[in-house]
């Protein structure tokens, strides 16, 4: 155990709520040992840190990350796709870069959804270096040319016994969740957005192995389609849920009821940085393709339209955590997962609840023991510049972070 020491805040939002009384948070070794409010007096051996004009709170949990990744453009080094046939010391770099900007940015744990060839695993307990906690899944599970198939996670849907062999290795190489491709998506020429990879039976099949192994599964679910699938065949949680069809994107109220009804967590990856976008003379045809089919004209739109649309999961009663889709493309940095918060509130989340799917729920999904201003929980800490309730993009302006009781340096 290490020296006990605190930090004094009169603005602080402990994971789910902002403390009208501020707060004082103890701290030994990588443990919370004390929550009392900013007017506590501490003991005189307890050096005391005042962050002054800042708000603190919990370290944030980006949900949906691509450490191999580094957001460039679709084919050249760093993108996923250079990521499926890159040497292991480059991948490694780039999984460090990004772990960097990540924590440089608030973020005290990732949970990364898209590997090539286990690099990511082998990133998993570097918080004594000052970097987030890891939560990986290892290369995504999809089919023979299908959405991502790059990053070497390809079955054959109609032999069950790949899809055992899939699950199995992933439970032998120790990954600490599932990620199985239900829809086709943008970054794949050739897969199918509005449609579903996999029939019922064998994600079934997948997700029962998985289960019976101790571990959950999430899936990749842009089309209407590919989350009714997933759905009936009971996985824990759905990325994206984009919810595209031929006419736009809007989930059915019938679904909306149904994820409900089964417990479900959507990470609906909000947020982007619009000055990264490429022009759309830029844009790979089958994206453009893709867009006009759905009849997206307008990016910054049908943006507002699927952040207003995260209301409605909210209004189900849906559990909601908060990830970028950070390295997946230009416009998904790492280090950006504020944007994803700010997207909540801008589509009508009350600020505390929005906080919270990128802290407390992100935590508990997770299964980090974090996430809270608590006795007992990891001491991951941030401290932001301003008044977070007022202005939510506070987010991202962070002032100082610890990662399990350690300072990080920045």
């Amino acid at each position: 155990m290490g020296s006990r020491w605190a930090l004094r805040a009169g603005r602080a939002f402990d994971g789910a709520r902002f403390l009208p009384d501020g707060a004082t948070v103890l701290v030994e070794g990588e443990r919370i040992v004390g929550v009392e409010a900013a007017a506590f007096r501490t003991p005189d051996d307890v050096p005391v840190t005042d962050v002054g004009g800042g708000t603190l709170l919990p370290g944030l949990v980006d949900c949906h990350v691509h450490l191999v990744a580094s957001g460039a453009f679709p084919g050249t080094p760093g993108s996923l796709e250079w990521a499926g046939t890159a040497a292991a010391a480059a991948a490694d770099e780039v999984v460090t870069a990004g772990l960097r900007a990540q924590v440089a940015a608030g973020v005290t744990s990732v949970r990364d959804l898209g590997d090539a060839g286990y690099r990511v695993l082998e990133h998993r307990g570097r918080e004594g270096e000052g970097l987030p906690r890891v939560v990986a899944a290892g290369p995504p599970i999809t089919i023979p040319l299908g959405h991502c198939w790059f990053l070497g996670g390809d079955v054959d849907p109609d032999d069950p016994a790949t899809m055992d062999r899939a699950v199995a290795e992933r439970v032998e190489r120790g990954v600490d969740v599932v990620k199985v491709m239900a829809s086709g998506g943008f970054l794949t020429p050739g897969s199918d957005m509005l449609g579903a990879q996999f029939d019922v039976a064998p994600l079934r099949r997948l997700v029962g192995a998985a289960h019976a192994a101790g571990l959950r599964v999430v899936a990749h679910a842009h089309s209407v389609a590919g989350a009714e699938v997933a759905t009936d065949a009971g996985v824990d949680g759905l990325e994206h849920f984009t919810c595209m069809s031929e006419g736009g994107a809007d989930p059915p109220p019938a679904l909306l009821a149904r994820v409900a009804d089964a417990g479900l967590t959507v990470c609906p990856t909000l947020g982007n940085d619009p000055s990264r976008f490429p022009p759309v003379s830029a844009m790979p045809p089958h994206v453009l393709e893709m867009l006009q089919r759905v009849g997206i004209t307008d990016r910054d739109e049908h943006f507002a339209r699927v952040a207003a649309n995260s209301v409605r999961l909210r209004e189900h009663g849906i559990r909601v955590v908060s990830g970028l889709d950070a390295g997946a493309m230009p416009a998904k940095p790492h280090g950006h997962l504020w944007r994803s918060v700010a997207e909540l509130v801008g589509g009508g989340w009350p600020v505390d609840e929005a906080l919270a799917t990128a802290t407390s729920v992100a935590a508990d999904d997770c299964g980090i023991d974090a996430g809270r201003l608590a006795t007992g929980r990891l001491a991951d800490l941030l401290v932001v510049d301003g008044d977070l309730a007022a202005d939510v993009t506070m987010l991202s302006r962070p002032l100082a972070v610890w990662v399990g009781g350690v300072a990080v340096e920045r």
